[in-house]
């Protein structure tokens, strides 16, 4: 057997896949190139792939020996999977395992961006620091605030503890309402636009689909309280950049915190680099040391599944069992 990863993982997780196939790792800091894949993956049985690797129609049509492709991400939006499934391919990914992490770092950026955090490390670097000013740096309260949540997937319904513990009046809005989590944290579900008019903080969790493609936009903002702190960890295309750097830029809303853009990475000279009320972080939201590690072996262990004959744990496209029968 052999086993195709598309970048560097934690050494225990690889040596464990190595223990069973034949692995090769890509360990280029970027991803590999579109040639390298369609290269690698005409022999391989097994392909750990991330989010940043675009597993498309043609490059699972051109495996021959392909069983199984994980993906170490919390997400899938990267993979055809109606052409992993046509051809028989379970896929699999690893959600859970980083959802208290992220669920953190959503967290960190409403603070950093509320209390002015990275603007005021600056101030100080560049010795601008001279005495204690009354009217220095101000910021808004995280505490007792509004929180708004798009979204009460795992990621979601984490940062909705989380704000128990601020006293922070929590509402959300998600496709699907959750009663258990409505009564067991006290939150309320609110239609879209009243979220977005009445919420000091928003923090986006949902998924990346056609309907939430620039789910925020100039519309939205319009529509956002002039002190709202935006945070987004999910997916970077959820929110229209260029309408968020105009509602910064106008001061329409106070700020906002992205741990994913649209594209990733920015562009050197993108516009929104120039704004002082923006912290943008390189996709780090799940970056803790015991959580990447966990995702690793997640993936590693949907390979070693498969391979064996099993079903992965976290199965994308569970027919493709069936079509297997």
């Amino acid at each position: 057997m052999k086993a195709f990863v598309t970048r560097t993982l934690p050494s225990e997780s690889i040596e464990r896949l190595k223990a069973q196939c034949e692995t090769e790792v890509w360990e280029d800091g970027l991803p590999p190139p579109r040639e390298v894949l369609l290269e690698k993956i005409k022999d391989v049985d097994a392909l750990l792939c991330l989010l940043t690797d675009k597993i498309d129609s043609e490059l699972i049509a051109s495996s021959k020996n392909l069983k199984v492709i994980s993906n170490m991400a919390v997400g899938f939006d990267n993979i055809d999977l109606d052409a992993a499934t046509k051809h028989g391919i379970p896929v699999s990914y690893t959600p859970g395992v980083l959802t208290e992490t992220t669920a953190d770092f959503a967290f960190a950026l409403m603070m950093a961006v509320s209390r002015r955090v990275v603007e005021a490390d600056k101030f100080v670097r560049v010795g601008k620091w001279e005495t204690w000013g009354p009217m220095l740096l101000l910021g808004q309260d995280l505490h007792g605030s509004a929180l708004g949540i798009i979204g009460l997937g795992r990621i979601g319904a984490a940062v909705a503890r989380r704000a128990t513990g601020f006293q922070m009046k929590v509402c959300y809005y998600d496709l699907v309402r959750q009663l258990d989590l409505e009564r067991g944290l006290g939150l309320e579900y609110v239609p879209f636009e009243r979220l977005l008019a009445t919420s000091d903080f928003i923090s986006i969790h949902t998924n990346l689909s056609k309907e939430t493609f620039h789910l925020i936009s100039t519309k939205e903002f319009e529509q956002m309280k002039s002190n709202c702190v935006l945070v987004n960890t999910s997916r970077g295309p959820i929110v229209d950049n260029m309408a968020l750097y105009d509602a910064l830029k106008e001061n329409k809303i106070f700020g906002a915190g992205l741990d994913v853009t649209e594209p990733e990475p920015l562009p050197a000279d993108h516009p929104l680099l120039k704004l002082e009320n923006v912290i943008i972080a390189p996709h780090i939201a799940s970056a803790s040391i015991s959580t990447r590690t966990q995702m690793a072996d997640t993936a590693v262990d949907a390979i070693l599944a498969v391979l064996s004959g099993k079903p992965p744990q976290h199965l994308v496209n569970p027919s493709v069992l069936k079509k297997e029968d």
